[in-house]
């Protein structure tokens, strides 16, 4: 494929969060075409979209029931068409969200397929007969409970990962496959230009493990029958979403030769801070491993793959408040995180508040939370009587995807400016955290962001030399991006202390990049700078 992802700054835009035109309290496709100047002032030239198919919304649009149409709620397909078209006329590419492991229950395919077991679309799901009168196995979803769910007309079970609103789609079926490559066709035709793949590595299951997940027999074989039916002749970006990835089974994945995926996106830096990757579980962030961990995926891809960088999306809380420090250095570790992730070699992935450094809201009761997963970790919890309400509360507030889904802050007024109406879930308005604050004062996130795409953008060192970690250690890292007789430095304090200036850090260099008036003879907390020699 063409290699114009290599070129590339990627903005996730929630829709439901971004900006409601018409009162009813959630964003839409009005709302981004309205601000399709301010996302480009941001140095973005592709735009990643959260799902706006028809759905149910049980899991806020990742149970889809109709994958050639636009949701009611978001617009409809005439104003996707203008606004995918006002993209393009900037200089912006679109990526679409593509869930393609399971659908929603709601799903026309869904719907015919539970009515019979000699239904003509009974295959296109996985169902099992009971086994001792329970489940086949034991499997566990990802929002808890079994992956299993009886169906009383038919009398058995069928497969769901996630949700039981959202029952897993049998790959193994090649109708099913077709089905696959001729709606992506449809939407690769109307000029999309790629796609962002749920949990892609879950489409070939392996029943012979004793846990659920993704890596199946056939994973490779059914990505490749993919980009040969669809993604290859438009020539498309992929990026997958695939946890649980080495570096190894990654470069399997987006070899270019082997034609499957693009780009995988890695979360191994996203686990830390969390007692065995469990998002409700906390423990103190270990800042060496948080750098090491990025070194390792820079080190491992290099030259057959291209890393993604990120560190926030719709399913993680704010960077900010799990790995920065809102309270004392909001500005300074805001942009020590951009600086440090973004200096390296990748394409970043930014979503949408993180260019203002948002941090988590603070929900004061269940009642205040929308998400599924939350909803269902606080059930299943209290549940086991373990905990108070307040630890409860805690852990929720700590791990919630809904931390990061609150609406965006576009000025002071009620409700941010995001809507007139009541919005779907509460929002946040913090002083100095909206785009109309931010816009006016040139110390901001938000310029911060603007400056450090802009001087990446036109660096040949930054978007494609060589990466080299040179310490990290005492929560300052050094590295250098090479790119034929030049050299970036990129030098970071993880600390809310101050730190010794290393060593190997040149001296009369150009600054490129400072969240600091000035470099002296040490670093100031959560500084971070770029100099070139």
């Amino acid at each position: 494929m063409e290699q114009w992802h290599k070129e590339s700054v990627v903005y996730q835009i929630y829709p439901k969060s971004y900006n409601d035109t018409n009162g009813d309290g959630i964003g839409d496709i009005r709302g981004i075409i309205e601000k399709l100047d301010y996302i480009r002032s941001l140095g973005v030239n592709c735009v990643w979209l959260s799902p706006c198919y028809p759905s149910p919304g049980d899991d806020n649009g990742y149970d889809i029931s109709d994958y050639r149409g636009i949701a009611a709620e978001y617009g409809t397909l005439d104003e996707f068409k203008e606004m995918l078209d006002g993209m393009h006329k900037r200089g912006i590419r679109l990526l679409m969200d593509l869930v393609v492991n399971h659908t929603s229950d709601e799903h026309e395919w869904f719907v015919e397929s539970r009515k019979s077991k000699d239904n003509p679309y009974r295959d296109y799901y996985i169902w099992r007969d009971p086994v001792d009168g329970k489940e086949p196995n034991g499997w566990t979803a990802a929002f808890g409970g079994s992956a299993w769910e009886y169906d009383e007309q038919t009398g058995q079970y069928y497969l769901h990962l996630f949700s039981k609103k959202q029952p897993d789609l049998n790959w193994e079926n090649p109708k099913v496959r077709q089905e696959i490559a001729d709606m992506i066709n449809y939407w690769l035709d109307m000029g999309v230009d790629g796609f962002r793949c749920d949990v892609i590595n879950n489409i070939s299951k392996d029943f012979t493990r004793a846990y659920a997940g993704g890596n199946g027999p056939r994973l490779h074989e059914f990505l490749h029958e993919l980009h040969e039916r669809a993604l290859g002749p438009h020539k498309a970006l992929t990026v997958g979403e695939t946890w649980g990835l080495t570096p190894d089974q990654a470069l399997m994945l987006t070899s270019e030769k082997r034609g499957e995926l693009t780009m995988t996106f890695q979360f191994e830096h996203l686990l830390l801070g969390r007692v065995g990757g469990d998002k409700f579980d906390p423990e103190p962030l270990d800042k060496k491993a948080f750098v090491d961990i990025l070194a390792k995926w820079e080190y491992g891809l290099k030259n057959d793959s291209y890393p993604v960088l990120v560190m926030e999306n719709h399913d993680q809380p704010r960077a900010l408040s799990r790995f920065g420090d809102r309270y004392n250095y909001p500005y300074e570790s805001a942009t020590m995180l951009a600086s440090m992730l973004y200096g390296m070699r990748g394409v970043p992935f930014i979503y949408q508040g993180q260019e203002l450094g948002l941090h988590d809201p603070t929900f004061n009761s269940m009642s205040e939370y929308r998400d599924i997963e939350t909803i269902n970790a606080y059930n299943e919890l209290k549940a086991s009587e373990k905990y108070t309400e307040i630890e409860l509360l805690a852990k929720m507030q700590y791990g919630s995807r809904d931390c990061g889904r609150t609406p965006i802050p576009w000025t002071s007024e009620k409700h941010g400016g995001f809507t007139t109406g009541e919005p779907w879930i509460k929002t946040q308005i913090d002083d100095g955290f909206t785009v109309e604050a931010q816009e006016k004062k040139e110390s901001s996130v938000l310029n911060f962001y603007r400056k450090l795409f802009s001087i990446r953008n036109n660096d040949p060192c930054l978007k494609d030399g060589e990466f080299e970690l040179l310490m990290n250690e005492n929560d300052v890292s050094v590295y250098t991006r090479t790119s034929n007789d030049s050299v970036v430095y990129v030098i970071s304090n993880f600390s809310p202390e101050e730190r010794s200036l290393p060593d190997c850090v040149p001296t009369n260099a150009e600054v490129l990049l400072n969240n600091y008036n000035e470099i002296g003879a040490s670093l100031k907390p959560y500084q971070s700078f770029w100099v070139k020699k």
